[in-house]
């Protein structure tokens, strides 16, 4: 008679399906092949079932369990390998396979009666001892193949290998919630379900989720910035263009209809000062001392213009200016505040174009400071002010277009005494009727001439008065010439002239200046002691040259020499048959 396994009558030894692996003797449960980097199948729950209809289906556990087992295999150790020298018998506690309608979270079915302990572990080598049979299976139960009976009132274990039991070991129950799924007879896979809840003694598992993977490449930390920053960077070149569509569009709109009332632009404001050098700076500094003359006479009127010389109200103008009221009139002062005050004449001279006027119970004068006409060079910026044709504080601007420009004036009288000989700066700042007597500043705001004259094209040019307009050519009296003169005006009352003490020939139309053959009162050209004939001066000589520049004609000679002053040494050139130089030394007089 064969040995049978215990507990299992009838079945050989021989019968039962060989392990694919030698038994562990770790009791690690083979896996057989191809490896457990196999995919796992699918999983199949169990449906729910209540704790009635498990206990009810308990009895039929051997009966279902390989018709409803679930695809996934539950891991348990293989029965070990039967030998020719002594029947084996399975151990009490081999796992059962739970039958398929346990839901998962029913906790245990309780064994009516304890397991017999198992038997020593069965090796290849030493026969195993047959030990007392197990119990008959229940009525209605159906043995597994490849497997030991189990008596109907062994519980059900959730563990996929358990481990040996020593002797009085009672077998646990299953766990609540962990149902064991056996696959078939001899599954060495021993599926399992990974959705199970854990039974008791189980480790919890790390966290809830899926084990299995897509396949699908995992990012990097940097791989999702870049490609966060790439979409931040497409989204943001996309909202642009749109942007800029947009904006195109709206703009186009407005430029071509307009959106609401029409506002033109204005220029933002600029710093209140301005620079002292400039032409505002020089003129917020100058207004103040510059006045406007109204001067009214018994037979004509006119305007002018003034500057303070001092704070004893001294100021300076034209003679041509003042002498309507020169013989009873009267003059009237307007400053540049609008204050006004009455004036009187306290000298004048015709020879030079200059008065000195004065007005009282005035206080708070400001002095114009007085500048040096000899440095002025060609080309230097200049700024005249004045009230051309009334209009008061009138300022404009231009350069010294030259020096020493020999000019007369007047001249209205036959006998030549109210003629002006003026060695002038000569300027292209505009200069208008009004102007006369006014200030000609350097950048300095120091003045260097009184304007005194201008140019008119002709005759048909002249306004609707009479008075002709500028056309950038304006003449001014030297202030080193005007200091002298007002000096002795205020002083005095009258200004002495420089003479050579002869007459000259003022029709003569050659090169240079002749002296005349006699005076106009019938008596010598070359006065008895006066300082020409000190220096030997004759009758029809011709003067070329004053101190080595050249002289052209009797005004400028005249020009030349009242830029002096009385007592100057003056190096004349002079021809009458040969070429000679005469020095003299200049005499004074009170008349022209």
């Amino acid at each position: 008679m064969d040995p049978v396994e215990a507990g299992a009558p009838g079945v050989p030894a021989g019968d039962r399906p060989k392990p694919l692996h030698d038994p562990d003797p770790y009791g690690t449960p083979p896996y057989g092949e191809p490896g457990p980097w196999a995919p796992a199948p699918p999983v199949q729950h169990p449906a729910a079932a209540s704790v009635q209809e498990t206990a009810a289906a308990a009895p039929a556990t051997a009966q279902t369990t390989a018709q409803t087992a679930p695809r996934t295999p539950v891991y348990s150790a293989p029965p070990p390998p039967a030998t020719n020298a002594a029947p084996a018998s399975a151990p009490a506690s081999a796992p059962v396979p739970a039958p398929a309608s346990v839901p998962p979270a029913q906790a245990s079915v309780p064994a009516p009666a304890p397991v017999p302990p198992a038997p020593a572990p069965v090796s290849a080598q030493a026969p195993v001892p047959t030990s007392a049979p197990l119990p008959a299976p229940a009525p209605g139960s159906a043995a597994v193949p490849g497997s030991a009976p189990v008596p109907a009132s062994a519980p059900v274990v959730a563990s996929a290998v358990p481990p040996p039991a020593g002797p009085g070991t009672a077998v646990p129950a299953a766990d609540a919630g962990s149902v064991p799924q056996a696959g078939p007879a001899g599954d060495p896979w021993q599926r399992y379900d990974p959705w199970a809840a854990p039974g008791a003694g189980q480790q919890q598992p790390l966290a809830p989720g899926p084990l299995q993977q897509t396949g699908a490449a995992v990012l990097t930390e940097q791989q999702r910035r870049k490609r966060g920053r790439r979409m931040l960077l497409v989204w943001t070149l996309l909202v642009a263009v749109v942007s800029g569509g947009i904006g195109g569009l709206v703009g186009a709109y407005v430029e071509r209809d307009g959106m609401g009332d029409v506002r033109l632009p204005q220029a933002g404001k600029v710093p209140a000062g301005r620079g002292p050098d400039s032409v505002a700076g020089i003129a917020a500094r100058a207004l103040p001392s510059v006045v406007t003359l109204h001067v009214r006479g018994a037979d004509e009127a006119g305007t002018g213009t003034g500057f303070v010389l001092d704070t004893r109200g001294h100021i300076l103008t034209n003679n041509h200016v003042v002498q309507p009221a020169a013989s009873g009139g009267e003059i009237s002062v307007t400053f540049s505040s609008g204050d006004t005050a009455k004036a009187k004449v306290i000298g004048r001279d015709s020879g030079y174009d200059l008065a000195v006027v004065q007005v009282s119970g005035v206080r708070g004068l400001t002095p114009m400071p007085l500048g040096n006409s000899d440095d002025v060079r060609v080309g230097d910026p200049v700024v005249a002010i004045g009230a051309p044709f009334d209009l008061a504080n009138t300022v404009t601007s231009g350069i010294i277009s030259a020096k020493e420009r020999p000019i007369t004036a007047g001249g209205e009288k036959g006998d030549g005494s109210d003629v002006s000989y003026v060695d002038a700066l000569q300027t292209d700042a505009p200069i208008n009727p009004g102007n006369s007597g006014g200030p000609l500043l350097d950048s300095r705001a120091q003045v260097i001439g009184i304007n005194s004259a201008i140019r008119s094209a002709d005759a048909e040019s002249d306004s609707e008065d009479g008075q002709a307009g500028s056309i950038g050519l304006g003449f001014a009296i030297p202030i080193n010439q005007a200091r002298r003169v007002a000096e002795e005006l205020i002083n005095t009352g009258r200004a002495t002239h420089p003479v050579i003490g002869v007459t000259l020939d003022m029709g003569y139309t050659g090169d240079g200046a002749r002296i005349d053959t006699k005076a106009g009162d019938g008596g010598p050209a070359v006065l008895k002691g006066g300082a020409g004939e000190r220096a030997g001066l004759r009758a029809g000589d011709v003067i070329t040259e004053v101190d080595g520049q050249r002289v052209h004609s009797a005004e400028e000679l005249i020009v030349k020499i009242r830029a002096h002053r009385p007592g100057d040494r003056l190096r004349l050139t002079v021809e009458h048959g040969a070429d000679r130089e005469v020095s003299l030394v200049l005499g004074a007089s009170e008349q022209n």
